[in-house]
């Protein structure tokens, strides 16, 4: 029953917001930056083992949201916008973390999860589908797999993801367990390059245009929350994961004006999101 109802209310989110855009527009095309470096491995089973493994890691340090009904509802609005992403060749899987601090992360293969905190701070399902395309935007344009690509002991080879997975060797796998590692402090301490987030940003934009979502969402979600993770840094001692807000949101703006986004008027879904909000 579940399997069915699914189907029947993707394809609505999907109908919904996709009727939603401009004759002519091919947002699609543009959600994606090509990827030139040709020596990041192909092996999609591979990625997913790696991704796997860091969801794991992640999963370790924070309890899910036991909320049937809300996760069931973010996996929706982030499978339709999956399902306009470039990479349609893996399965996203998508869950709520039960922390009340505001962020996200995703982990190569497919595996994004959001904080309830950050549920909590937003106002609509754009604002929502806003942070999903970021990190659907982090895992298609492989920033933690090409970050953290395994060179082995040969001064010009490289093992690569798919060939350490591959192999019993004590050494290979001691490479494979610190990439992973590497990569679980990159999303919770580091933070990605700034040119990735920024990339991300720019990927989740023309993502969101093309699901039929209002492109605006980012920048009005982030302004909203900026205080509030200021506060958060602050009171916790952390890092912050993300470039400064107010570059993102200048930086934002830009990509609107460049890519012709800022009068196109589409659905928040309101109504919709009100029904799963978090008090």
């Amino acid at each position: 029953m579940r399997n069915t109802s699914t189907f029947v209310l993707l394809s609505f989110l999907i109908l919904t917001f996709s009727s939603a855009i401009p004759a002519g527009e091919n947002f699609r095309s543009r959600a994606h930056h090509e990827n030139t470096n040709t020596d990041i491995s192909e092996d999609i089973d591979a990625e997913i083992k790696f991704g796997k493994t860091i969801a794991a890691r992640i999963l370790g340090q924070f309890s899910l949201y036991q909320n049937e009904n809300l996760t069931h509802y973010v996996n929706l609005v982030g499978k339709s916008l999956a399902s306009y992403s470039s990479r349609d060749e893996i399965e996203y899987h998508f869950a709520v973390l039960d922390a009340d601090f505001i962020n996200a992360y995703s982990a190569p293969g497919g595996y994004v999860f959001i904080t309830k905190g950050a549920i909590k701070a937003m106002k609509d399902e754009s604002e929502l589908a806003a942070v999903l395309a970021h990190e659907i935007a982090h895992i298609t344009e492989k920033h933690i797999v090409k970050e953290f690509k395994i060179k082995g002991k040969e001064k010009s080879a490289s093992a690569g993801i798919s060939q350490i997975l591959g192999s019993s060797q004590s050494s290979t796998q001691v490479l494979f367990a610190q990439a992973v590692d590497n990569a679980v402090n990159l999303l919770m301490k580091e933070g990605f390059k700034q040119k990735d987030e920024f990339e991300s940003d720019n990927v989740a934009l023309m993502l969101l245009a093309a699901t039929g979502y209002d492109p605006h969402a980012m920048h009005r979600y982030l302004k909203r929350i900026k205080k509030l993770t200021a506060k958060e840094e602050k009171k916790s001692g952390q890092k912050p994961t993300h470039p400064p807000t107010s570059k993102r949101l200048k930086a934002l703006k830009t990509i609107a004006k460049e890519e012709g986004l800022q009068k196109l008027k589409l659905p928040r879904g309101k109504k919709r999101f009100a029904k799963y909000a978090l008090k």
